[in-house]
């Protein structure tokens, strides 16, 4: 189920968000926050954000992370172009930026300009690095992954492997959306905005902490993940007899070993005194492992599912992205939102991921074409239609929406 599309009904409603992003980490700020009921405006330059042209792995973006914003497009060279975008700021409650360290600063619009003009503002930068001599630094998703170890402890030895998704980048945007509600909360008591930062290399570190914790507790230092020693005995993948059809299988509890062995009718594991806990089966891994391997591939994969189901075990199907778009649970709760793409092509994806008294947050504005919303945002702080009209010819801005865009 999904909430209401009634403005004022969302959490955020009332709070105007100003984003100055491409790519990943900062729109997915805004995304979260945009579903989550502000008014975010997505300023873009003329012909649009160049990440709606990004082919390959990139090519799916641009779509992912800017539903519910609307869209003026503005040449920031321009002098006109820098006091509109002011001016949208100044009557903002947010702003949102994730551009070359100082690229917003050279451009006017840096953190110590609206200080007086408009103190409530807060300020959010996603960035590579936080304070400190990497903080000029150029960095992306994969470089934070590959210095700061999660790379390391993803692939197998000697070959690092980024994670299969954007991980970083997102996972930053949402300590970003964490350090903007908690600066919006502290408004409320101040009166007064502030800077907030979120950086990919840190978001790193925080990620893998568990295993520097883990180097801490055991004196060892973590293997990476597919060989690390795990913490129980049945918690990998396993083959099925349907080809090409693999299951995840974890027993992570005594109690579920109990039900395991019952459901599976294991009576002659589940009696053996070198089974009886947890720790004692990790220690009898090594001999435990093939037994079941060679159960589970006397099951198709669907009964398989339905035998470890009725055991209340933890269990997976190996699936890819495209299989959730027919996902049983995604599609009965409303986890899957229709979009509409500028180009008029219909598309299914993820909501964000936030129950709301049982509801989810749905979609109250398709994929704009790049400025679709430029002359309405213009009239909204108090320029005239005939100016308008001339900030267009003169290209300072995109009235049309469509025009320059890659298709």
């Amino acid at each position: 189920m999904q909430l209401d599309n009634d403005h004022d009904e969302l959490p955020l409603s009332g709070v105007r968000v100003v984003e100055f992003s491409h790519m990943v980490m900062g729109p997915s700020t805004g995304v979260i926050l945009a579903d989550l009921g502000a008014e975010v405006i997505k300023v873009e330059p003329i012909g649009g954000d160049r990440t709606r042209q990004l082919l390959g792995s990139g090519s799916g973006y641009f779509s992912m992370f800017n539903r519910n914003k609307r869209s003026i497009s503005i040449d920031l060279k321009s002098k006109e172009g820098i006091e509109i975008a002011k001016e949208l700021v100044n009557r903002s409650d947010v702003l949102i930026e994730n551009f070359r360290p100082g690229a917003l600063v050279k451009l006017g619009l840096g953190p110590e300009v609206f200080s007086t003009s408009n103190p409530g503002l807060v300020y959010y930068s996603a960035k590579g690095f936080l304070n400190g001599p990497y903080q000029k630094r150029a960095a992306l998703d994969e470089v934070a992954q590959m210095m700061g170890g999660l790379a390391y402890m993803t692939g197998p030895p000697g070959r690092p492997l980024r994670a299969g998704a954007s991980v970083i980048d997102i996972t930053g945007g949402m300590f970003g959306v964490i350090g903007i509600l908690a600066a919006l909360q502290r408004r409320v008591k101040s009166g007064v905005g502030g800077n907030v930062c979120s950086s990919l290399f840190e978001t790193t570190s925080f990620m893998v902490g568990q295993h520097i914790a883990q180097m801490a507790v055991t004196g060892v230092a973590p293997n990476p993940m597919p060989e690390r020693s795990s913490a129980w005995a049945i918690y990998d993948v396993f083959e099925t007899s349907s080809p090409g059809e693999q299951v995840f299988v974890g027993v992570v509890s005594d109690s579920q070993w109990e039900a395991f062995t019952s459901t599976f009718k294991l009576m002659h594991l589940a009696s053996n005194s070198a089974y009886k806990t947890n720790n004692d089966r990790v220690r009898a891994r090594e001999e435990l492992l093939p037994q079941i391997r060679e159960l589970f591939l006397s099951f198709s994969r669907d009964a398989l599912l339905a035998k470890l189901n009725e055991a209340a075990v933890a269990f997976a199907p190996i699936a890819r992205p495209e299989d959730l778009l027919e996902d049983e649970h995604l599609n009965a709760n409303g986890s899957l939102l229709d979009l509409v793409l500028p180009n008029g092509n219909e598309i299914r994806l993820p909501a964000v991921p936030v129950e709301m008294d049982g509801k989810l947050p749905g979609v109250r504005l398709n994929l704009r074409k790049p400025g679709e919303d430029t002359a309405d945002i213009l009239e909204e702080i108090g320029i005239t239609q005939e100016r308008i009209h001339e900030l267009g010819a003169q290209k300072i801005v995109q009235l049309e929406g469509n025009e320059n865009e890659d298709r």
